[in-house]
C-alpha cells in the first residue's frame, strides 16, 4: 500500500482515540458493558428529562403524522436481518471468510441514560437497530467484496468499508491477477 495512504489511515486511527478519551470527561465508567453515573449527575439528568406527554405535544403535528411512516420501516429492517443472518451461515463458512458478530454492530445502550423519558428510548431502540443492522450488512457485504472482488472504485468512494484501503487500484490489472493466482482472498 501506499505509505502516504497509511500515514493517513493511522493519523485517523490517533483522532478517533482522542475522540474517545473526550468522552470519558462525561463522568460515566462502563461496569461490564453498562454505564454508571455518579448519583449526582443522574438526579441533574432526571431532572433534565422531559415528561412524555410535553414530549408529544412538543413534538409537532407532523412528526406525529409521519412516525408511523418512519417505524413501518421495521418489517423490511427485521427481513434483511434474518437474510442477512442465513446468507452468513450459509456463505462464510464455504468460502472461509471470517463472520461478522452481529452484537458487535447492534448497540442498545441509550436506555440507561435518565434523561431520556420512554418514547425517546423506544426511538433511540429503534434507530440503534436501525443503523446497528446497516453497518451489520456494509461488514457482511464488505467482507464478500473483499473475496470476490478486491478493486477500488475510479471514483471516491464515500464512507468506504475498514476493508477497502486494502484493495487493489482500479486498473491494477497485475495486483489483480497476482492476488487470485494466489488463491483468492480467503487463502490470505
Amino acid at each position: 500500500m501506499d505509505p502516504h495512504v497509511d500515514s493517513l489511515i493511522a493519523k485517523i486511527r490517533s483522532l478517533e482515540g482522542e475522540l474517545a478519551i473526550r468522552r470519558t470527561r462525561l463522568n460515566f465508567k462502563l461496569d461490564d458493558g453498562r454505564a454508571r453515573f455518579e448519583q449526582e449527575i443522574l438526579q441533574a439528568h432526571r431532572a433534565l428529562r422531559t415528561g412524555v406527554v410535553r414530549y408529544v405535544l412538543d413534538a409537532g403535528f407532523l412528526h406525529v403524522v409521519t412516525s408511523p411512516v418512519i417505524y413501518a420501516l421495521i418489517f423490511p429492517l427485521a427481513l434483511l436481518d434474518v437474510v442477512l443472518t442465513v446468507y452468513q451461515a450459509v456463505c462464510f463458512p464455504v468460502y472461509g471468510i471470517e463472520k461478522v458478530r452481529r452484537r458487535d454492530y447492534l448497540i442498545f445502550d441509550r436506555y440507561q441514560l435518565a434523561y431520556l423519558n420512554i418514547l425517546q428510548k423506544i426511538n433511540c431502540a429503534y434507530c440503534s437497530y436501525a443503523n446497528g443492522l446497516l453497518a451489520y450488512a456494509r461488514e457482511i457485504a464488505g467482507r464478500t467484496e473483499k473475496y470476490f472482488c478486491p478493486i477500488k472504485h475510479a471514483r471516491r468512494v464515500i464512507a468506504a468499508h475498514a476493508g477497502y484501503d486494502a484493495f487493489k487500484e482500479f486498473g491494477d490489472a497485475e495486483g489483480f491477477r497476482r492476488r487470485w493466482e494466489g488463491g483468492g482472498e480467503a487463502q490470505k
